[in-house]
Parts: C-alpha cells; structure tokens; sequence
C-alpha cells in the first residue's frame, strides 16, 4: 500500500483556531499503480489532500503513512528523499515568468543534481533533447526557448506536466490539469498522464472539476465535500445521483476556471 490515511485531520496554518479542519476523518488507502480521480465541489478539500499526500502539509491528528513510514517521524534528510518520490503538479506551476521553457521542464532533475550540477544548467540546460520531448508529448515542442511569460495558461500547465515526465516519481499528484485547456487537448492531456503512469506502474491521482471526464477516464473515483470523504468507489457504482448529491447547492463548473485566458486548442495529431 503507497498511502494508508486513518481518521485523518488537517488544519491550514493560517486559520483561526475556532475553524472547521481542512480534512478531517479520513479514511484512504491508496495501492502502488492506481489511477483515481477527486472530484466535489470547490473548497471540498482536494488540493489540500494532494499537498497532504505530497508531505506538504503536516496532519493535525490521525494516521499517515506513504510508503509504509510516517513521513512526519523521519528526519529532514530522511523526508526529503521520500519527497524525491513524489511529484505534485499544482493548477498554477510555479514557474520563474522570465526563464526559458527548457530550464523549467528540466527543474524536475534537480532533487537528483548535485549543487554545482544544478547552477550549472541555469547557464547551459542539461539534456534539453529530453525537455523537447517531453514537452513534444504535450504538444508544445515548439516553445522549448520560450519564455515562460510568454506561454498562455493552458501551455504553462502543460509545461508543468512536462516536468512530471522527467521526473523519477512513483507517486503522480496533479491537481486540475485540464482547467485551461479546450475538450480535445483536455483528453490528449489526461490520456499522456495515463499511459505514463501506467508505464512505469506509477500511482496517479488527479483533482477535477470536469466531472464527465472523471468518470471516463478513472476507474475509481473518491467524492469529497467539506473536508470529508462522501464516497470512495470504483465509477461503475457512482450514480448520477450520488454525484448530484456531491454538488448540490453548488455550480458544477464546466468551463475553463481562467475565463480571460482562452483556452488552448490544438489537433491531437500534434501531440505525439
């Protein structure tokens, strides 16, 4: 079992003490190569499940494990290299706006780079046929010298997918990556996360609010709403009413969640 989650709870730094707890009671195990999706409404908890499974945020009680260890009992060092073996993919990447694509996408080689070996791809990037590649299967091969404040917002989260494929992960943590992006690059995209986590027998777990394509593409599908986990099945047992249950009082959004970003289109074709 990759992660194993018992009545757990977590609280954001920053809220006040009287606050309801970002998650609270969860139950989750999560095995080596599965592919599931997080779906509920906005606030619901996703994000921070990710950046909990991601030991990036501390629990405030409960059961943790990735692994089989308590990442929280580990020493620094220890935490940092169980860390190496997971990769989050946030909405919005972090990507300096004036560097070039290329060293962005091979930032993801940098928890395995020595010190001098990492300054010294700011001044000549290492391996950039990789990057090409990597960013060919997201099809924005062409925007290898670019700069990152030159790409739209569908290509920046493209270019922070990219990353995840150089990476040597076991753990795919990628929250709304189709948010800016139209229906047919949406299915491209998510369909390359899939076969690569299935290549390399990864475990992926991706936040949507697209919850037609929740159900399509994954086999298993966990429903969260308030910080609480409503469901947790395989899609063929989610019912149409189940997911109306989810987001009731609530606009389930279909359209890209950046509305004065167009989103991106592009043939499939391309993106191989």
């Amino acid at each position: 079992m990759t992660y194993r989650l018992e009545n757990l709870t977590v609280r954001h730094l920053a809220a006040k003490a009287d606050a309801l707890p970002a998650l609270a009671g969860l139950d989750l195990g999560i095995a080596a190569g599965e592919q599931l999706a997080l779906i509920g409404p906005s606030g619901a908890g996703k994000t921070t499940l990710l950046a909990t499974l991601a030991c990036a945020h501390r629990p405030a009680a409960g059961g943790f494990e990735v692994f089989g260890q308590d990442p929280w009992a580990l020493s620094q060092g220890a935490r940092h290299r169980l860390r190496s073996r997971l990769f989050l993919a946030p909405q919005t990447p972090p990507l300096p706006p004036r560097q070039r694509v290329v060293t962005s996408v091979l930032a993801a080689r940098l928890p395995y780079m020595s010190l001098w070996q990492a300054f010294a791809s700011l001044v000549k990037p290492r391996d950039p046929d990789a990057a090409h590649a990597a960013l060919s299967r997201f099809g924005l091969g062409d925007k290898l010298y670019a700069r990152v404040d030159r790409l739209s917002g569908g290509e920046r989260q493209r270019c922070g997918l990219a990353r995840l494929l150089l990476s040597d992960a076991e753990v795919f943590l990628v929250d709304e990556p189709i948010s800016a992006l139209d229906p047919t690059l949406a299915q491209h995209t998510l369909a390359t996360l899939q076969r690569e986590a299935a290549s390399r027998s990864a475990l992926l777990v991706c936040s949507l609010h697209q919850v037609e394509m929740a159900r399509a593409h994954f086999p298993r599908l966990v429903g969260l709403r308030a910080g609480r986990i409503v469901f947790d099945l395989p899609r063929e047992q989610v019912s149409d009413a189940m997911i109306a249950a989810l987001y009731e009082n609530e606009h389930v959004a279909q359209p890209p969640e950046h509305p004065h970003e167009s989103p991106d289109r592009i043939a499939v074709g391309a993106c191989f």
